[in-house]
């Protein structure tokens, strides 16, 4: 196009055509439509079945972690290895739609992890073990060479697992081991689960003093008497989904 037209501007008004109407047309390459490529098709690149394959039960620390929006980092020598690793755990809650917490090659350079550290919750990748001696930069670390997940000491009583978290970790691996189940089966099955878990928690939700969002009751939680480490669980998935009262 810049060599037909010999200027930049046609390039931007066919950017901005895609960008605003999902639509780009040219005479030798006929129409370009973003409908024809689905980005779910992208996030469901990964499989959740190989994860699950390495991990088995261990996967519900990953799902649990994922859920209450914590730091994941991800250890592997081979940069393939973690990028094709990290890029499917979103898929574990999938309901969020969400792969910006993606960042899947970090180096240990002070610019780029004082970038990392600023955002909330995020699946990190390193390719240089020293990474496993910076606790500060995770509450969840996965050594991928070595098929070890760590959860970092300040993030335990909030990762505490208890007898939901056993019935999560037993779906997962029941519906991965499934040879009939496709990876996007898998992940519609965990989401099915994820939502389940939502609806546990409606009931202790009420409408904020503004009106505007649903709050946890957190005296509504406690009087239902769930076993301590889903009570806990569920207070900080409703911490993490910003429906504490401040």
């Amino acid at each position: 196009m810049y060599l037909k037209h010999g200027s930049p501007v046609k390039m931007m008004e066919s950017y901005i055509a895609v960008l605003t109407k999902g639509i780009c047309q040219s005479e030798e390459n006929g129409s370009f439509l973003s409908k024809d490529f689905d980005a779910r098709k992208a996030y469901l690149a990964g499989s959740i079945k190989d994860i699950v394959s390495q991990f088995g039960m261990e996967t519900v620390i990953l799902h649990t972690a994922l859920m209450l929006k914590k730091r994941i980092v991800v250890y592997h020598p081979k940069i393939e290895a973690v990028q094709e690793f990290t890029r499917t755990l979103p898929a574990l809650v999938w309901h969020r739609q969400d792969w910006t917490i993606l960042h899947s090659y970090v180096h240990l350079d002070a610019d780029e992890l004082e970038a990392l550290q600023m955002c909330p919750g995020y699946i990190a990748g390193f390719v240089d073990l020293e990474v496993s001696n910076r606790s500060d930069l995770y509450d969840v670390f996965v050594n991928l060479a070595d098929s070890e997940i760590t959860i970092a000491p300040l993030a335990k009583e909030a990762m505490t697992m208890g007898k939901l978290h056993k019935e999560i970790g037993q779906l997962i691996v029941q519906s991965a081991e499934d040879p009939e189940k496709s990876d996007s089966q898998v992940v519609q099955d965990i989401s099915l689960k994820t939502r389940e878990i939502f609806t546990n928690l409606e009931p202790f939700s009420e409408v904020s003093g503004d009106g505007e969002k649903l709050v946890l009751n957190f005296e509504a939680l406690k009087q239902r008497r769930f076993p301590p480490a889903t009570e806990n669980f569920l207070y900080h998935l409703a911490a993490a989904e910003q429906m504490l009262k401040i």
